[in-house]
């Protein structure tokens, strides 16, 4: 881990497992799934499939990636906003802070 990964670390209090460790090869395994419709997008592209059938692959390629950020989501409330909420104060508004930005970014994308 290079001095930047611990400071970045130790700014979101990424130490020990994450929310997300239970369910690591799960989440492994779905990962190779979507990445497995990315690279059927670019057959798809290289073979000059008709244009629909393509956007019909990105909107699945799309709620697939939009499925597995909710359950990291999901994950991150569960262990990581628990956990800082049994400290309660700064770390409290600080994990709340940090999850209502990323729920804004997954809003926007």
């Amino acid at each position: 881990m290079t001095t930047t990964d611990t400071q970045d670390a130790e700014q979101h209090g990424h130490h020990g497992p994450h929310g997300y460790s239970e369910q690591k090869d799960a989440h492994l395994k779905r990962l190779r799934r979507i990445e497995g419709q990315i690279r059927g997008l670019q057959r798809m592209v290289d073979e000059d499939v008709y244009c629909i059938d393509i956007l019909t692959q990105v909107s699945a390629s799309t709620k697939a990636i939009q499925a597995f950020a909710l359950s990291l989501l999901e994950e991150h409330l569960r262990h990581c906003v628990a956990a800082a909420a049994e400290e309660g104060g700064a770390e409290l508004e600080g994990k709340v802070a940090e999850a209502t930005a990323a729920i804004a970014r997954l809003l926007r994308s």
